[in-house]
């Protein structure tokens, strides 16, 4: 068994980019996500890898894009603004169907906001924040370890679907620290990259692009996405439940808030209340067959989330119109993130 480190979030999810076998990394420095960039400033180096600090996110992205085409597994991290900055990029990533991980430790917004934790990106996120009709993967840690763990396992995602693939965090994840074990990367089978391209090394002529000009031939191309999003849709959703089996008031939170959450859940459950929890952890693919299951046997729910109103929309087209979807946020702010007692209040007034 590895060794118990006790780490923060940011330096797990660097940590779990090398175990995943991340020789590359191109970024640029934003609270509060700052310490992957100098984890693996250190660190690369020894293992003949890469750092490259770019000018701005815009070149971060694209030198992404570059490594990835030729095959390597590379990373990008930033925070909400700076993500913001990437999504052109993002979008030629998947159009290109290159595969790549970002990382966003995102802060509070809109604009320059600040540094507070805050789940306002979560649109942007999953929606596809750039040009074109398009979805990556989105994966939603609410520790330590599985900020190691789910970096690691976007790796094989990315690969597996020539995808890019987010791992969508925030403040309180990212400069928490905990108890991590920093264990082997999982074994898992992946095609062979034989779209990658290698210069003038021989061999037929390889072309990765994004553009496509014969009759049909985007149309075609955007099926083909819309497919391969279908498929991991089917195959590689992620969820947790917690106390949900005779639940009558089920609570949907992921993420920093789902932590909170449990809590709240596991203090109602001993005044007696029947209230479970139910946690996205792939947030795109969303998780909606095993969440219309849970949300169907409760009949009532309550989305808890750091803004305004997002994830509650997903929630709301999972379970349908004879569940009852309830929502309690907390716009981001310097002193927004919730207590557990408030949120068992929030439970006790939607219980009644």
């Amino acid at each position: 068994m590895s060794k118990r480190l006790f780490v923060k979030g940011n330096e797990a999810a660097a940590m779990g980019a090398i175990e995943a076998g991340c020789r590359y990394y191109f970024g640029y420095p934003i609270t509060p996500q700052s310490d992957i960039p100098e984890y693996l400033s250190r660190e690369l180096p020894k293992l003949d890898g890469e750092f490259i600090q770019a000018e701005s996110e815009v070149a971060a992205i694209n030198m992404l894009l570059g490594a990835s085409a030729c095959g390597v597994r590379a990373m990008t991290s930033s925070s909400s603004p700076g993500i913001s900055l990437k999504q052109e990029g993002i979008s030629y990533m998947a159009g290109a169907e290159l595969p790549g991980v970002i990382i966003n430790i995102s802060r509070s917004g809109p604009g320059l906001g600040g540094i507070d934790a805050s789940q306002s990106d979560y649109f942007q996120s999953v929606k596809g924040g750039g040009h074109g009709g398009y979805r990556i993967a989105v994966l939603a840690p609410n520790s330590v370890q599985e900020m190691y763990d789910l970096t690691m396992h976007a790796f094989d995602l990315a690969d597996q679907y020539r995808t890019p693939v987010m791992v969508l965090g925030d403040s309180v994840i990212g400069q928490m620290k905990e108890a991590l074990v920093p264990n082997p990367r999982p074994v898992r089978e992946l095609p062979a990259k034989e779209w990658a391209v290698r210069g003038k090394s021989g061999g037929e002529q390889r072309i990765v692009k994004s553009l496509f000009l014969g009759d049909g031939e985007l149309e075609a191309h955007n099926w083909r996405l819309h497919a391969k999003y279908r498929q991991m849709m089917e195959k590689e959703c992620l969820s947790e439940e917690f106390e949900t089996a005779d639940a009558t008031l089920l609570v949907t939170a992921y993420g920093s808030v789902a932590r909170i959450a449990h809590t709240a859940v596991a203090m109602a459950r001993e005044e007696g209340l029947k209230v479970g929890l139910f946690r996205p952890i792939t947030l795109c693919p969303f998780p909606e067959e095993a969440l219309k299951a849970a949300g169907q046997r409760a009949g009532r729910i309550l989305d808890i989330e750091l803004n305004t109103g997002q994830m509650v929309e997903d929630v709301r087209l999972a379970v349908g119109s004879g569940v009852e979807v309830s929502f309690y946020g907390r716009p981001p702010g310097a002193g927004s993130l919730p207590s557990p007692e408030e949120l068992l209040d929030q439970i006790r007034k939607h219980y009644a």
